[in-house]
Protein backbone atom coordinates (compact mmCIF):
# COMPACT_ATOMS: atom_id res chain seq x y z
CA UNK A 1 0.00 0.00 0.00
CA UNK A 2 2.66 2.28 0.89
CA UNK A 3 4.29 2.07 -2.63
CA UNK A 4 1.12 2.89 -3.83
CA UNK A 5 0.39 5.91 -2.28
CA UNK A 6 4.00 7.09 -3.46
CA UNK A 7 3.23 6.21 -6.96
CA UNK A 8 -0.43 8.74 -6.68
CA UNK A 9 1.62 11.46 -4.49
CA UNK A 10 3.73 11.83 -7.92
CA UNK A 11 0.32 11.99 -10.28
CA UNK A 12 -1.29 14.54 -8.07
CA UNK A 13 -2.68 17.47 -10.07
CA UNK A 14 -5.15 20.26 -8.97
CA UNK A 15 -6.79 22.37 -10.99
CA UNK A 16 -7.04 25.92 -9.58
CA UNK A 17 -10.92 25.85 -9.00
CA UNK A 18 -10.22 22.43 -7.26
CA UNK A 19 -7.96 24.26 -4.96
CA UNK A 20 -10.74 26.15 -3.48
CA UNK A 21 -12.87 22.92 -2.99
CA UNK A 22 -9.91 21.26 -1.21
CA UNK A 23 -8.93 23.87 0.68
CA UNK A 24 -11.95 24.04 1.92
CA UNK A 25 -12.07 20.13 2.68
CA UNK A 26 -8.04 20.61 4.41
CA UNK A 27 -10.08 23.24 6.75
CA UNK A 28 -12.70 20.91 8.11
CA UNK A 29 -13.68 17.61 7.11
CA UNK A 30 -15.98 16.07 6.81
CA UNK A 31 -18.24 18.26 5.45
CA UNK A 32 -21.92 17.94 3.52
CA UNK A 33 -21.93 19.62 0.43
CA UNK A 34 -24.60 21.87 1.98
CA UNK A 35 -21.82 22.88 4.38
CA UNK A 36 -19.47 23.25 0.97
CA UNK A 37 -21.72 25.81 -1.29
CA UNK A 38 -21.55 28.52 1.54
CA UNK A 39 -18.17 28.67 1.87
CA UNK A 40 -17.40 28.47 -1.37
CA UNK A 41 -20.58 31.47 -2.30
CA UNK A 42 -18.48 33.66 0.15
CA UNK A 43 -14.42 32.90 -1.31
CA UNK A 44 -15.59 32.83 -5.17
CA UNK A 45 -19.32 33.23 -5.69
CA UNK A 46 -20.02 29.68 -6.53
CA UNK A 47 -23.89 28.25 -7.10
CA UNK A 48 -24.36 25.30 -5.55
CA UNK A 49 -24.76 23.58 -8.54
CA UNK A 50 -21.31 24.57 -9.16
CA UNK A 51 -20.23 23.23 -5.91
CA UNK A 52 -21.78 19.66 -6.79
CA UNK A 53 -20.42 19.67 -10.02
CA UNK A 54 -16.91 20.06 -8.91
CA UNK A 55 -17.35 17.90 -5.42
CA UNK A 56 -18.90 15.27 -8.01
CA UNK A 57 -15.69 15.40 -10.69
CA UNK A 58 -13.24 16.08 -8.05
CA UNK A 59 -14.76 12.54 -6.39
CA UNK A 60 -14.07 10.73 -9.87
CA UNK A 61 -10.94 11.73 -10.26
CA UNK A 62 -10.07 10.67 -7.06
CA UNK A 63 -9.12 14.01 -5.25
CA UNK A 64 -11.78 13.28 -2.27
CA UNK A 65 -14.00 10.64 -1.29
CA UNK A 66 -17.34 10.39 0.86
CA UNK A 67 -19.10 8.47 3.29
CA UNK A 68 -23.00 8.20 2.98
CA UNK A 69 -25.07 8.53 6.20
CA UNK A 70 -28.44 8.12 5.20
CA UNK A 71 -29.16 10.31 2.02
CA UNK A 72 -26.67 12.68 3.01
CA UNK A 73 -22.92 11.99 1.50
CA UNK A 74 -19.82 13.66 3.70
CA UNK A 75 -17.06 14.59 1.65
CA UNK A 76 -13.18 14.60 2.57
CA UNK A 77 -9.93 14.98 1.16
CA UNK A 78 -7.99 12.34 -0.10
CA UNK A 79 -5.25 13.45 -0.82
CA UNK A 80 -2.73 15.43 1.72
CA UNK A 81 -2.09 19.22 1.26
CA UNK A 82 1.37 18.58 1.49
CA UNK A 83 1.58 16.51 -1.42
CA UNK A 84 -0.28 18.55 -3.48
CA UNK A 85 2.12 21.61 -2.68
CA UNK A 86 5.09 19.62 -2.96
CA UNK A 87 3.70 18.63 -6.33
CA UNK A 88 2.81 22.15 -7.16
CA UNK A 89 5.75 23.81 -5.99
CA UNK A 90 7.75 21.46 -8.54
CA UNK A 91 5.48 22.08 -11.36
CA UNK A 92 5.95 25.87 -10.92
CA UNK A 93 9.71 25.56 -10.40
CA UNK A 94 10.30 24.02 -13.29
CA UNK A 95 8.24 25.77 -15.56
CA UNK A 96 9.02 29.29 -14.50
CA UNK A 97 12.86 28.89 -13.47
CA UNK A 98 13.92 25.67 -14.89
CA UNK A 99 13.95 23.92 -11.65
CA UNK A 100 16.14 26.36 -10.64
CA UNK A 101 15.79 27.67 -6.62
CA UNK A 102 19.09 30.05 -6.73
CA UNK A 103 16.82 31.56 -10.09
CA UNK A 104 14.07 32.23 -8.51
CA UNK A 105 15.47 33.67 -4.99
CA UNK A 106 17.56 36.17 -7.22
CA UNK A 107 14.32 37.18 -9.27
CA UNK A 108 12.70 37.07 -5.52
CA UNK A 109 15.84 39.39 -3.95
CA UNK A 110 15.90 41.48 -7.48
CA UNK A 111 12.19 42.47 -6.64
CA UNK A 112 12.62 42.91 -3.04
CA UNK A 113 9.98 40.65 -1.94
CA UNK A 114 11.78 39.24 0.97
CA UNK A 115 11.17 41.08 4.73
CA UNK A 116 13.79 40.54 7.40
CA UNK A 117 11.90 38.06 8.50
CA UNK A 118 11.71 36.18 5.29
CA UNK A 119 15.65 36.41 5.11
CA UNK A 120 15.54 35.19 8.74
CA UNK A 121 13.27 32.11 7.74
CA UNK A 122 15.41 31.13 4.86
CA UNK A 123 18.43 31.27 6.92
CA UNK A 124 16.95 28.81 9.75
CA UNK A 125 15.25 26.43 6.65
CA UNK A 126 18.80 26.30 4.65
CA UNK A 127 20.81 25.73 7.93
CA UNK A 128 18.47 22.87 8.53
CA UNK A 129 18.62 21.32 5.17
CA UNK A 130 22.62 21.39 5.22
CA UNK A 131 22.71 19.86 9.19
CA UNK A 132 20.53 17.30 7.69
CA UNK A 133 22.17 16.29 4.61
CA UNK A 134 25.89 16.41 6.75
CA UNK A 135 23.50 13.73 8.86
CA UNK A 136 22.81 11.63 6.14
CA UNK A 137 26.64 11.52 4.68
CA UNK A 138 27.80 10.60 8.66
CA UNK A 139 25.14 7.64 7.85
CA UNK A 140 26.78 6.75 4.40
CA UNK A 141 30.43 6.80 5.78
Amino acid sequence: MAGMEDSVKQEVRVTNSEWYVMNCLWEEHPRTLMQIVPVLNERVGWSKSTCATMVRRMSEKGLIGFEEKGKTKCFFPIVKKEDVVVQETRDFLQRIYDGSIGMMMSALVRQQDLSKEDIHELQEILKNAERESEQEQDEKH
